[in-house]
């Protein structure tokens, strides 16, 4: 049998991978196979779907109460 080595490492910036060994023959020629972890399937969030999670609660429910309320802020100006 061959010899192995199994090796957990990060994707570096660059999408570079970076393999290090004491063990490892400079010069000689290796077979390097890449596993990828199975991927996690990714919903789509809107940002309503967003802020409804965070704490707190947003100030305005639709864009009509946000509407009324600079308005009536900016009668307040003109007073």
């Amino acid at each position: 049998m061959r010899p192995a080595l199994h090796v957990k490492t990060k994707i570096l910036p660059g999408n570079k991978i970076e393999i290090a060994d004491p063990d490892f023959p400079v010069g000689n020629d290796v077979e390097v196979f890449i596993i990828l972890p199975e991927s996690q399937p990714t919903t789509q969030q809107s940002a309503i779907d967003l802020l409804d999670k965070m704490p707190g609660h947003r100030l305005f429910k639709t864009s009509e109460e946000a509407d009324l309320y600079l308005q009536e802020e900016r009668d307040s100006w003109e007073r």
